[in-house]
């Protein structure tokens, strides 16, 4: 696989330039090339586990806009890319609040069952309280990741490699930190968590652990490095989802590796090579994850022995996984959301949603499979 160089995006932020690389492009099989080898037919469904739709909602298009889909207990928030925002109730699809923010926003959402923060195309990081908008805070710089909300502050990972830290009520900054890195950016979601006391954070190819209280550096754990002869084989980020179990720490390096980390000390624990552009996500016996190619692959959590992988979903577009139950759950492109067997990529079922692509990993909360679409459907999904 080689970086795809038509996919930079030369942009001036802070008297430098930056190149924004997309996400999603990551690989030249998907460039658009009309020799690109073509997916194989998935043949008839089969539904081995039986799963039916229980409602459907509406957010707004989400095309272009890195979405994350945030949950909270039976809590699903959202938001458009034209600044809508909406809690819905997973039980039953329906708005507990919603509000309209009068402008477009970049990325969403972070929150914790309180404030809900979003960061809109003019780098403020917007708070709501209910519905309600609270603050507005200038950045320094565009921002891809959902902000995190937790311990009543609000935490921003710019495009820059800064971390900022508010205060939740009243939008008052508390600290911020930066660093230098590479000249190129991913425009796609990384990673920042909470373990324990520790804010976690990915920088490059690293997991940094902080002092959430100040910024300062506890411990560093490198998953990858920068190679290459230039900017754009060099370009390492850490990208989102990740998959934490207790205070282990697993994610994906941009097509280059997968690793875990000890985040109570910050020890690398094990690291593969991967291929892949999407996040991973896991349970204590393993991590999962989807490869530029298509491939989906399983990974033993403990010591990254590959435990299996499949190549039936080869040349989709495919998201980041989700475990659940039995299953390991996946959207792609044409608006399927895939269905496998977690103990060997077996197909069990396959979903049909509005045809426009799924946005953001798929998500569960109350029981209920939660999807979006680029058109802004959102499905809820229960077994049978």
């Amino acid at each position: 696989m080689r970086r795809n160089h038509s996919a930079l995006r030369v942009a001036s932020r802070l008297g430098a330039v930056v190149a924004l690389v997309g996400g999603l492009v990551g690989c030249s099989i998907f460039g658009g090339d009309s020799a690109a080898p073509k997916p194989a037919d998935l043949g008839t469904n089969v539904p081995v586990l039986g799963v039916r739709q229980a409602w459907i909602s509406k957010i707004g298009a989400v095309q272009g806009m890195p979405l994350v889909a945030h949950v909270q207990g039976a809590i699903v928030t959202l938001a458009s890319a034209d600044g809508v925002v909406a809690a819905l109730d997973a039980r039953t699809g329906g708005d507990l609040w919603r509000a309209s923010l009068g402008e477009p926003l970049i990325v969403g959402v972070g929150g914790d069952g309180r404030w809900t923060a979003v960061v809109s195309r003019s780098n403020e990081v917007i708070v709501l309280e209910a519905g309600r908008e609270l603050w507005r805070q200038r950045l320094p710089s565009q921002v891809y990741t959902a902000p995190l909300v937790a311990g009543a502050r609000v935490f921003v990972l710019g495009a820059d490699r800064s971390i900022a830290a508010f205060d939740a009520k009243t939008g008052h900054r508390l600290w911020s930190q930066s660093r230098p890195g590479e000249p190129l950016v991913l425009r796609h979601p990384g990673v920042l968590t909470a373990v324990g006391d520790t804010l976690v954070a990915g920088l490059s190819g690293r997991l940094i652990g902080m002092n959430p209280d100040n910024g300062i550096v506890r411990w560093e754990a490198p998953l990858a490095s920068p190679r290459g002869t230039n900017d754009v084989e060099r370009l390492v980020e850490l990208v989102a989802p990740f998959s934490r179990v207790g205070s282990m720490v697993c994610a994906r390096a941009f097509q280059v590796a997968v690793g875990c980390v000890d985040a109570s000390q910050g020890a690398v624990m094990w690291v593969q090579k991967a291929g892949g552009s999407q996040g991973v996500h896991g349970n204590e016996e393993a991590i999962f994850g989807t490869e530029g190619n298509g491939t989906v692959v399983a990974w033993r959590r403990s010591d990254g022995v590959r435990l299996w992988s499949i190549d039936r979903l080869q040349y989709r577009k495919l998201t980041a996984p989700l475990v659940l139950g039995r299953s390991v759950v996946i959207g792609d492109d044409v608006g399927l959301v895939h269905l496998l067997s977690r103990e060997d990529g077996a197909p069990l079922n396959r979903l049909q949603t509005d045809g426009s692509g799924i946005a953001a990993p798929p998500v569960v909360a109350a029981d209920t499979l939660v999807v979006v679409t680029r058109n802004g459907n959102v499905y809820g999904y229960r077994p049978d």
